[in-house]
């Protein structure tokens, strides 16, 4: 396996609770949905959502990092030394299962 896995997610900022899940057809292609409740400021969203995409991946926060679109909602995360059975869960997680 390689040692990073490249993830598409659609940020959703300032919402009433934090869910991870669902599919955006976004500019990066099909995207992870992440909804936080940070604002859009100072990068606390984009903060909240690696934590969040971590969380719901089962990885430290630190194996996640911020690839592209620190200043948008369409991001890209890379997952350093991802496990087997990570894509299988990005794409239940894609496909509708909901965190």
């Amino acid at each position: 396996m390689d040692d990073s896995l490249t993830v598409a997610v659609r940020v959703k900022p300032g919402t009433a609770r934090v869910r991870v899940g669902g599919r955006h057809d976004g500019p990066h292609g099909p995207a992870l949905v992440i909804a936080v409740t940070a604002p859009p400021v100072d990068g606390r969203a984009t903060e909240a959502a690696r934590r969040a995409l971590a969380d719901a991946l089962g990885v430290r926060p630190a194996a996640v990092a911020l690839r592209a679109g620190a200043a948008s909602r369409d991001k890209l995360f890379v997952i350093d030394r991802p496990t087997p059975a990570l894509a299988e869960a990005l794409r239940l997680l894609r496909d509708g299962s909901a965190r």
